[in-house]
């Protein structure tokens, strides 16, 4: 489990915005990731309200879908997104964490496929939800 959390926090250093928005693994196994991100006042999207922008929550769903993928038994070396379809239930709520939870719930020769959720401390209403899928490289995973 050592090299997973230090192999996810290379994967969060490796993506420059996702240093900037300061997202941290909470856990991570077995094509599952929890990965989460401080309110932070620069990243507000309506400065009336303090709530933040839907641009910071998907990259932290986008970004907790590919670790998810990477964390995968069958996973390849790396991924990247296909497509991500992110629902907005409600407003985050200002000065709280927002926590994404994926999971890679199924992978083909050449595609895999997630389910995230992103909540605040309310974590029985979610803020979004979404489902996505991912490349994933045959080659890498010995199966070309």
């Amino acid at each position: 489990m050592t090299d997973l959390i230090q192999i996810a926090r290379q994967f969060i250093e490796a993506i420059p915005h996702a240093r900037a928005l300061g997202m941290t693994f909470e856990s991570l196994g077995n094509g599952t990731a929890v990965i989460s991100m401080p309110y932070d006042p620069r990243f507000v999207g309506d400065p009336a309200t303090g709530v933040i922008h839907g641009g910071a929550v998907s990259a932290l769903m986008d970004t907790a879908s590919g670790a998810a993928v990477m964390c995968h038994p069958a996973a390849p070396g790396t991924t990247a997104t296909l497509d991500l379809r992110i629902d907005y239930f409600r407003a985050a709520t200002p000065g709280q964490t927002i926590t994404a939870r994926a999971e890679c719930y199924h992978m083909t020769r050449s595609v895999a496929f997630v389910r995230v959720t992103a909540t605040d401390e309310d974590t029985a209403r979610p803020v979004a939800a979404a489902n996505g899928a991912f490349t994933v490289d045959a080659a890498a995973r010995g199966q070309a």
